[in-house]
């Protein structure tokens, strides 16, 4: 068993909520240069190359990439051998996003649904939790912006839609959503389970970082049609047209109920923001 002290964990997500809304991670600058090669509209190719200007600008000036710097989202795995101490896990979480918002200067995004009145501290946070084996905390501070997260989709499909059904309502979800998601995005995809876990699987798979393959072959391949099919669709760059609009998509799968096909998608805009903690 291993004490760990919950201010840790709050300096740790102050930080990276900071670094997370300043500096897009190298896997996403990779993936930007790589489509700028493969964009083939002139304004697409204009689009890509802002976008990696922006981040460098973003990054050397020390000033958010995008106006919206996001609803923070919290993955954990939290090792059954490890103890908390000096307070509530939520809490803590909580108080480095509060101090990360307001000593980075990021825009507090969070409101009432229907007054709007804004909470003012870019708080609550959402906190998904799963116990493993060992004594290390790990965690994945994801700021998600409204725009993708607004042409998220839910689908309980029949069974019998099959793997054409599942193809056909990830593109028509991606050309529907046009230039609101900011893209190039990366399409977060979830199988199987039921409502909520195919849901949660979607945005869970956004964490793989750009470019590394999926571990199953299948959903490997499956993932390369998708890409395909949604970079054929012509809305392009910042949906204004091109071969780009999206750079990678990622499938996550797990068993559902014999009756059920769920299927959930989450998409991620260009400004891809998560950060990784192991403490």
């Amino acid at each position: 068993m291993r004490d760990l002290d919950v201010s840790r964990i709050t300096e740790e997500v102050k930080e990276a909520v900071i670094k997370a809304n300043l500096e897009l991670g190298q896997d996403m600058l990779d993936a930007l240069r790589k489509a700028i090669g493969k964009e083939e509209s002139p304004l697409g190719k204009e689009i890509l190359e802002k976008l990696v200007e922006n981040a460098k600008i973003a990054r050397e000036e020390r000033i958010p990439m995008c106006q919206d710097t996001g609803f923070v989202v919290v993955f954990a795995q939290v090792g059954q051998d490890v103890h908390l101490v000096g307070g509530s896990f939520q809490d803590a979480i909580e108080e480095g996003v509060r101090r990360g918002y307001k000593e980075g200067y990021l825009r507090k995004s969070l409101c009432h649904p229907f007054t709007r009145k804004n909470t003012g501290d870019n708080t609550p946070v959402i906190v998904h939790a799963e116990i493993i084996p060992g004594e290390d905390l790990r965690l994945w501070v994801v700021p998600k912006g409204g725009g993708g997260e607004n042409m998220s989709r839910l689908f309980m499909l029949p069974p019998s839609a099959g793997w054409k059904g599942v193809k056909e309502r990830v593109v028509e979800a991606v050309i529907q959503a046009g230039p609101n998601p900011c893209p190039p995005t990366i399409v977060g995809v979830g199988i199987g389970g039921d409502f909520e876990k195919c849901a949660l699987l979607a945005k869970k798979a956004l964490l793989r970082p750009v470019g590394t393959p999926n571990h199953d072959p299948e959903l490997r391949a499956l993932e390369e049609e998708l890409l395909e099919a949604i970079n054929n669709s012509g809305v392009g760059p910042q949906g204004l047209g091109g071969r780009v609009t999206s750079l990678a998509v990622h499938i996550l799968l797990v068993p559902s109920h014999i009756a059920s096909l769920p299927v959930g998608i989450n998409i991620q805009c260009h400004a891809n923001r998560h950060i990784e903690i192991v403490l």
